[in-house]
């Protein structure tokens, strides 16, 4: 995991949210979005995450052609929130795939490692962003309650933070 601290606040953010919503983009330019699950055990030096998806599916066929992206967590029971944008590739590893595999995985590529269509799409963190509320829901509430009183915006709801990592 790096060493700088708002880097390992990114990934402690990300860790315990099952999925992200990755979008990419298609040839008209309309931007889709699926749920997939964070396969990184770590956010490793390279700063990337990765994800199982079909060699054969939309995510591959799209991310080809253009390999920007944008994964987006929320952990509403934390009260956590993260945009990672970044460059999607596949990366034909298998010790990689090996090392990530497991049990949720086997439900979706029952044949497990071997599977010819198992695919390893790594994202490449380009930039991130996460708001991460401390204040109970209580505080909030009446942090907001006071600014529909005084007009005035509520301050300091979230610890937020933008990274620049690639």
């Amino acid at each position: 995991m790096p060493t700088n601290e708002p880097h390992a606040k990114l990934w402690d953010l990300i860790k315990d949210t099952r999925y992200g919503m990755l979008t990419h983009r298609h040839g008209d330019g309309q931007l889709h979005s699926h749920p997939l699950t964070t396969q990184s055990k770590n956010l490793d030096e390279a700063a990337t995450l990765f994800f199982f998806i079909p060699k054969d599916g939309e995510i591959a066929r799209h991310v080809g052609a253009d390999p920007v992206v944008n994964v987006s967590y929320a952990n509403t029971d934390a009260d956590s929130y993260v945009s990672v944008a970044g460059r999607a590739s596949m990366v034909d590893d298998m010790a990689m795939k090996e090392a990530l595999f497991n049990t949720m995985a086997k439900a979706w590529f029952p044949k497990g490692t071997s599977d010819p269509n198992l695919g390893l799409l790594a994202v490449q963190i380009v930039e991130a962003e996460y708001w991460d509320v401390t204040d109970s829901k209580m505080v909030q509430l009446l942090k907001m309650a006071a600014s529909a009183v005084t007009g005035n915006p509520p301050k300091q709801l979230a610890d937020h933070e933008k990274l620049r990592v690639g």
